[in-house]
Formats: C-alpha cells, sequence, structure tokens
C-alpha cells in the first residue's frame, strides 16, 4: 500500500511569485489587478519592479498569501494565457 502524498508546501502560508512579460506603462497594474483576484490583500509593501538592462521587460515580485495548489494554478493560468506574459516564477 503506498503512502499518500504529503504536500511540498504547507498552506496557507506566504509564497513569492515573479511576472515577466513586455515593458508597458500599465505591465505593473495589470498583474496586481490578476493576482488580487486570486490572492486579495496584496500591500505595496510586497511588490517589486525591475527593469530589464535595455529596458524591453519587467519583472513583477509580489508576496502573497497561498492557500493552495488550486489557487496557484489558477493564478499561474490565467497570467500566462493573457499573452502579456512570458514567464511566471
Amino acid at each position: 500500500m503506498s503512502q499518500p502524498k504529503v504536500p511540498k508546501i504547507e498552506f496557507p502560508c506566504d509564497y513569492v511569485i515573479r511576472v515577466i512579460g513586455n515593458s508597458a506603462p500599465d505591465f505593473t497594474e495589470f498583474v496586481v489587478d490578476v493576482v488580487e483576484q486570486h490572492a486579495p490583500g496584496i500591500c505595496e509593501t510586497d511588490i517589486s519592479v525591475n527593469e530589464s538592462s535595455k529596458g524591453r521587460f519587467s519583472s513583477v515580485q509580489l508576496k502573497i498569501v497561498a492557500t493552495g495548489e488550486t489557487q496557484l494554478k489558477a493564478l499561474f493560468e490565467e497570467l500566462k494565457a493573457s499573452g502579456r506574459v512570458h514567464m511566471v516564477l
């Protein structure tokens, strides 16, 4: 008999995600809006933005409270499906 899988992460927990996409004036706002739908209550202090050296890409890092794998999967899928996001880490 096999043992049940132990989750790799214990939920709820603080969880940091990084979203990378093409630089645009509204990219950070777009990312925060999508993330807020899945993990409400993000503080401005939990958001950091970095631009690539040539300014073509933006990286938005956010700390959220993750409640489960389903939440994270839905968040990652919505960000990727937007067409504005190249990578979610």
